[in-house]
């Protein structure tokens, strides 16, 4: 019962700062606002739910090292979307116009703070960990990353072949730094980073959720494989391929240092994460 407790709680924080987002509309003061409050209260709910259903300190959201951890991962996320859109340009497929909405690139901070932080608490924290639990890091990864890209086939301008290239690009790449570093603090980092650059610094769609003002002004056109079409640079194969990417090379450090976990007899899966080098 303790996956059914700890996604609830998470959920209720995710759920309420989603409605209260939404009723503000359009106000970046608001959304900056009550995206961060949103993000700041679903870490100590996940700290408390987790404390109080496995009886363990919560290391994965410990403070220490979070701070940088969390910016390590903004810059890299930052970094491989602002290498996709370069790929894109490339091509003439990615033109910007001029300057987009300050304000609301500012607003998108705590939008994309409060997705990012709720959502991987849920994905990563919640159902990738338990899972590994019992069926190894292999299962978890593949299992969670799929169901992550399917329910974004919820969204507005979704599609299969992007809820397919999310599976791939972030429930991989995202589940791979949680098992690289055994902290949610960089997936977390690299989820905001990549979204707020694909948003906020470059204004295009973000997994087809819906129109978005960022820094810039500017527009994709071209072939869907290379664009992404509605749905956004995230159904691009440059995203699937620099995900891909980042993805091994956190495999490979896990691997190194010994965090990948086999699936294992439910009696020892409790004594192999207390064990886990972190």
């Amino acid at each position: 019962m303790r996956v059914v407790w700890q996604l609830l709680a998470v959920a209720a924080v995710s759920f309420a700062g989603g409605q209260v987002l939404a009723a503000v509309g359009g106000n970046w003061v608001l959304t900056l606002l009550i995206g961060l409050l949103t993000a700041l209260a679903a870490v100590p709910v996940y700290r408390w739910v987790v404390r109080r259903t496995e009886h363990r300190p919560v290391t994965e959201v410990g403070r220490a090292g979070a701070r940088a951890a969390f910016g390590r991962g903004a810059l890299v996320g930052a970094a491989a979307f602002t290498g996709v859109i370069v790929n894109i340009a490339f091509l003439g497929d990615y033109t910007v116009h001029g300057l987009g909405s300050v304000t609301s690139a500012v607003g998108l901070v705590g939008f994309m703070a409060a997705a990012a932080v709720t959502e991987e608490l849920l994905f990563r924290g919640v159902l990738l960990r338990i899972v590994e639990e019992r069926f190894g890091t292999w299962i978890a990864l593949t299992s969670t990353g799929a169901l992550f890209g399917t329910m974004h086939l919820l969204n507005k301008d979704a599609t299969v072949w992007g809820a397919l290239a999310i599976a791939i690009e972030a429930g991989g790449m995202l589940g791979a730094a949680y098992v690289a570093t055994r902290t949610l603090w960089l997936p977390i980092g690299l989820h905001f980073g990549w979204n707020f650059a694909e948003s906020g610094v470059f204004g295009t769609e973000v997994s087809g959720s819906g129109s978005q003002k960022g820094l810039l002004d500017a527009t994709t056109s071209g072939a869907r494989l290379i664009t992404g079409g509605e749905f956004g640079p995230e159904a691009s194969i440059y995203s699937v391929l620099l995900g891909v990417l980042v993805t091994v090379v956190f495999l490979r450090l896990a691997r190194r240092r010994g965090r990948l976990m086999p699936r294992r007899r439910p009696g020892a899966a409790a004594d192999a994460v207390a064990t886990l080098p972190r």
